[in-house]
This record gives C-alpha cells, structure tokens and sequence, in this order.
C-alpha cells in the first residue's frame, strides 16, 4: 500500500516544486516504485519531468472530472520507476467545479485508490494556496512535508499553514501526519536565514528535516531544461542535499539506507540508472 505524501506550502516560491521532483526522482532511482502527481495548475512538475502536454493527453483534471480513467492519465517518466500523473492549465477550473461534488474535498482520494497498490510512494505537489486542491490533496494523504524557505514572510505562513492541516486532521483525514520541515535555498552568509533557521528549528523540533537544501544555481537552471538535478548535474549541491533528504525520508520509515549512503546516484537522459559504491 502506497504512502501518499504531500509537498505544500501556502506560500509560492520555497522550493515546494523542487523538492516534490528530486525527491520522487531520488526514491525511484533507489528502486521504489513512486508516482508523482502534479496538483498544481501551473504544471511545473511536469514540465520539470520533461513531459509535454497535448489537447488531448488526459492528465489529473480529466481523472478528477471523470473524463478519463486512472490508467490512461498515468504516463511514464524517462526514469525508471518513476511515474507521473501530469497536469495542464485546464486544471484551474477544477477548484470552482469540485465546489458541486459530492464529499467535495474526498474526489482526489476516491481517484487515487485503485492506484495505491500500484506503487511504494505518491508524492503529490501542491499549488501554493490552501484551496480545494490543496485540501483535496491533505484529505488523500498519509503525511505532509512543508518546504520552508530562511525568510520572514515564509515563517510568518507557517504557523496558519499548519493550523489548517490540524483542521483537516480532525475534520477530514484522521490519519494525516505532520511529517515535518525541509529549509530550502539556505545561504548561511545572510544573518536574517541563519535566525529564521533558528526559529523554525524551535517550531518543528525534531520533525524538522536535518537535511538542508542550500541556495543553488544549478537547482534553480534544472527546471528550464526540463530535467531533476540527478540528471542535470548530479554532482552538484544541489543534488547531494536531495539525495540525503531522500535517504533521511526513508530512515525515518525505519528502512536501512546504509547500503545506500555510500552511493552516487545517476540518472542519465536514456534512463539508465548506475549506482557507484566506489571501493
């Protein structure tokens, strides 16, 4: 049975398209089946995942308005074991019709479940607002990570991001769980991010993912080329950061990740995925 995790964050621009891509790329390349769905009408994850849409490609509004099954929506990614539910912009019109449903805020849920056997993880990205496909997407998950960013307005969000969650938690889907924090675009040479980072440190505890993403140019270039960090240079900063957050990711799901933690992963364009253990 798949763990359906969500990436969300009110806010746009903290990483939260990034992480949901390198994160689904880095667990498929460690050989867990995982699908990522993209929720997010401006469809960066899967433009980042180099698929294009066409007018008549289903995607996850034609699942969500009953207009195609779940199987003609999934499409294979260029890396193994990895999946992809895309989205097109025709998905911004799913938040005013999904008002008339019936258990309005369960029709991702219901759509998802013949694909949870399917697959090891769901990693779903959300659009940044609290809107009906972000809760849509809450009331379908397991758990929820939430990529913060080392500035004042990104702290500022959290704490009503997270109330919302707790809202949904008791009125939705008992089951969700605050997975915890990333910090992303870290620069340790800005005063300001260093005591952010201190702070949200204070708020998550020890949910607070130890792993750091820091500020990268190489991360931010990889989407415009269509490709995860693990292809477009997988030996950048970048690329390591997310490599180790998929490995803590799966230590705290008390799997062993020591036969991993001494690999490089590398994911080329053909899709061939080679992992050196060195010596």
């Amino acid at each position: 049975m798949a763990e359906t995790v969500v990436i969300a964050n009110q806010k746009g621009g903290v990483g939260k398209t990034t992480t949901a891509i390198n994160l689904a790329v880095a667990l498929a390349a460690l050989d867990f089946e995982t699908l990522i769905l993209d929720l997010d009408p401006q469809g960066n994850a899967t433009s980042g995942l180099g698929i294009e849409m066409s007018k008549d490609m289903p995607g996850i509004y034609d699942v969500l308005s009953e207009n195609a099954s779940l199987e003609q929506a999934i499409k294979q990614t260029s890396i193994e074991w990895l999946d992809i539910l895309p989205t097109n912009h025709n998905l911004a019109g799913a938040e005013i019709e999904l008002v008339s449903e019936f258990s309005r805020e369960s029709v991702l849920k219901r759509c998802l479940a013949p694909c949870k056997d399917m697959y090891k993880f769901i990693i779903i990205d959300c659009p940044p607002s609290l809107g009906l496909l972000t809760v849509n997407a809450l009331t379908a998950a397991d758990s929820v990570i939430t990529p913060v960013q080392c500035e004042y307005y990104s702290m500022e969000g959290l704490t009503y991001f997270t109330n919302t969650v707790d809202k949904i938690k008791q009125a939705l889907n008992p089951g969700l769980k605050i997975d915890g924090g990333i910090i992303t675009m870290f620069d340790s040479r800005i005063n300001l991010a260093n005591q952010v980072l201190n702070e949200i440190s204070k708020y998550y505890g020890e949910k607070l993912y130890k792993t750091v993403v820091p500020r990268n140019v190489r991360l931010a270039e990889a989407p415009s080329f269509g490709q995860p960090i693990f292809i477009y240079d997988p030996s950048s900063r970048g690329a390591q950061a997310y490599k180790n957050l998929a490995l803590e990711f799966l230590s705290r799901r008390g799997i062993n990740v020591e036969s991993y933690k001494k690999s490089e992963i590398y994911v080329s364009e053909e899709a061939e995925i080679e992992y050196d253990y060195g010596e």
